[in-house]
């Protein structure tokens, strides 16, 4: 798929995230989140690109009020790349207090807490939203190396390569 460009791209806000960042602003809440490490039959993930930074990503997103942390996992994964995933296992818990997000309007300052899945892609068609998402694609480990990721999504994505046994627990 290809990128959307024009105007309204360059008119979108950016969200700022600060990792490990010394002059990253306070936070005020601490918002739950999850990812998902979504992989195919030929073994290549799932990344997703921000609309609004351009960088690339694992789909996912905030846990709504109501609903468990690998439902919403599955809703954000569907919605940001049209591709339905079940969830498999678990990459890890990232609590990190030095990644912090700052809302693109000024607004809230949040501290993230993410869950993120492992998972398997079981249907859909792959398609960005072009609200948060302006691209979704499949990639192979060595193909992630030349795509312009954000240091706290590169974090995630290296965990689930990693073939841990066991969770990270951070």
């Amino acid at each position: 798929m290809s990128e959307r460009g024009g105007v309204r791209d360059r008119e979108r806000a950016v969200r700022q995230v600060h990792f490990h960042d010394p002059d990253a602003p306070a936070a005020a809440v601490v918002t739950p989140s999850v990812f998902v490490a979504a992989r195919d039959s030929a073994g290549r993930l799932l990344l997703v690109r921000r609309y609004d930074s351009g960088t690339w990503e694992l789909p996912g997103g905030r846990v709504d009020v109501g609903e468990s942390a690998s439902a919403a996992a599955v809703r954000e994964t569907a919605e940001e790349s049209g591709i339905s995933v079940r969830i498999t296992g678990l990459v890890g818990i990232f609590t990190d207090p030095a990644h912090v997000v700052e809302s693109p309007f000024g607004g809230e300052i949040r501290q993230q807490f993410v869950v993120c899945f492992h998972g398997c892609a079981t249907g859909g068609t792959l398609r960005p939203d072009l609200s948060e998402t302006s691209d979704a694609d499949w990639f192979g480990p060595h193909e992630i190396e030349m795509l312009a990721v954000q240091p706290s999504a590169l974090m995630l994505i290296e965990k689930a390569l990693s073939g841990a046994r066991q969770p990270y627990l951070g």
